[in-house]
């Protein structure tokens, strides 16, 4: 069992590496933020969309080119920095940058890439695949702390529900806990609705409402995706929280946070 966080984990940022002008433009936002908050901000960005919905969408601007930015704008905040990798031979090259790295939802079942995050000595963090059962994640856990690395957080992010739609069972943030690893709920994901049109699209009027619940029942860390003009974002643009609307969403979110 690992002791819990002393302090809420805030993993925030944008989906995207867009530019270097963005991630630092959302980092010094963020620091901003939560200097006066009892949190312990995380700064996330993806360096590369692996995962997209048609061809046609953009990736990213270059592997280590996005990483250098994320991990340039994380130093001159000073807070640690979360990225997701796709592939066994990307968890090194991702660690010589980011302090956490990050299993995406399709592939939390991949033993070798578990297995390569686990060997870089990072915090590995395995957000809940759409098809998963939350007791399932105990077993990719497993997979990460037989590699040799305890450090494991495990991130709720929704469940598929027909076609198009994710459902949050809050439920599995409670049978997460019992493994004893720090439980993350991811806000803003967890309202997508996956492969409408050219990119996913979502609801992100209900992403204050699923982060309240959350919260009350109990978490170690909020995930959120913020962007200054989600409307234009290059990834996930329905569903990423204005950059200016996430003091007050912080503030809604911890006066309800269970201790």
């Amino acid at each position: 069992m690992q002791n819990p966080p002393l302090r809420p984990i805030i993993i925030a940022g944008p989906c995207l590496v867009e530019s270097r002008d963005l991630i630092f433009t959302v980092a010094d936002h963020l620091a901003t933020i939560c200097r006066d908050l009892p949190v312990d901000l995380v700064l996330k960005g993806s360096y590369r969309k692996a995962n997209r919905t048609s061809v046609g969408t953009f990736q990213g601007i270059g592997n280590e080119e996005a990483l250098e930015y994320l991990h340039d704008a994380g130093k001159a905040i000073g807070v640690p920095v979360l990225t997701d990798i796709h592939s066994d031979d990307e968890a090194a090259m991702a660690a010589r940058y980011a302090d956490v790295l990050q299993i995406p939802a399709f592939l939390s079942r991949q033993t070798s890439l578990l297995e390569a995050a686990a060997r870089t000595g990072r915090i590995v963090n395995i957000k809940k695949g759409q098809f998963m059962a939350p007791d399932d994640m105990s077993k990719a856990a497993e997979k990460v702390t037989q590699a040799g690395n305890p450090k494991v957080w495990l991130t709720e992010r929704g469940t598929s529900f027909g076609y198009h739609d994710l459902v949050v069972d809050f439920r599995s943030l409670v049978i997460m806990a019992t493994t004893g690893f720090p439980v993350i709920f991811d806000a803003t994901h967890s309202v997508q609705q996956p492969s409408l049109g050219a990119q996913s699209g979502g609801r992100r009027e209900f992403i204050p409402a699923l982060a309240r619940a959350a919260a009350a029942v109990g978490i170690n860390g909020l995930f959120f995706e913020t962007h200054p003009d989600p409307a234009n974002a290059k990834s996930d643009s329905a569903t990423q929280l204005p950059i200016d609307q996430s003091r007050d969403f912080l503030m809604m979110v911890l006066e309800h946070w269970h201790r």
